[in-house]
């Protein structure tokens, strides 16, 4: 069926052939590599140089629940720098829904991050009716009710130190 939308000569046929069949693989090649290599949709129209710098501008805690530390990175936010200034805090965080713990700050912050009425677990979070901070520890499928929370960092690793019964306390610290 190819051969008959293009007339090839029996001298050429093989080279030409080859040709073709080389241009098909390398562009199968290259569509490979594009899928298995694409950002995450978040980040996918930004420039590399963004990125980075955002990645440079990022902050670090610690966050310590009984004996138990973990890190989080927090994103670069007006919301979050203000909340960075609270630092070293210790919380009362107390358990809600089974989903979350979260603690009263000892005064209100910026409330220009981007809100929203989603979250995933391990995603740290302002509620500015509180002012509180939570951190998700399980998802239930709930929508967050209005005004929506701010998300203002993700634990890097080890969540699960907040899923036990009750409140904790907690001391968040930046890591300089």
């Amino acid at each position: 069926m190819l051969l008959k939308w293009f007339p090839i000569k029996a001298k050429n046929c093989q080279k030409r052939m080859l040709i073709l069949v080389f241009a098909l693989t390398m562009s199968l090649s290259y569509s490979a590599c594009r899928a298995d290599n694409r950002m995450p949709s978040s980040t996918s129209s930004k420039l590399p140089t963004e990125i980075s710098t955002k990645q440079a501008n990022s902050m670090k805690i610690n966050i310590k629940v009984g004996d138990k530390a973990v890190t989080a990175t927090l994103i670069d936010s007006k919301t979050t720098r203000d909340f960075v200034s609270l630092l070293p805090l210790t919380l009362t965080m107390n358990d809600l829904f089974g989903r979350e713990k979260f603690g009263h700050l000892p005064r209100t912050i910026s409330e220009e991050g981007k809100r929203t009425k989603t979250y995933e677990v391990g995603d740290i979070i302002y509620w500015s009716p509180g002012p509180d901070v939570a951190i998700y520890y399980r998802h239930d499928g709930e929508e967050i009710p209005d005004p929506g929370i701010i998300t203002i960092g993700k634990i890097d690793a080890g969540v699960e130190a907040f899923n036990i019964p009750g409140s904790v306390n907690a001391t968040v610290e930046l890591i300089k």
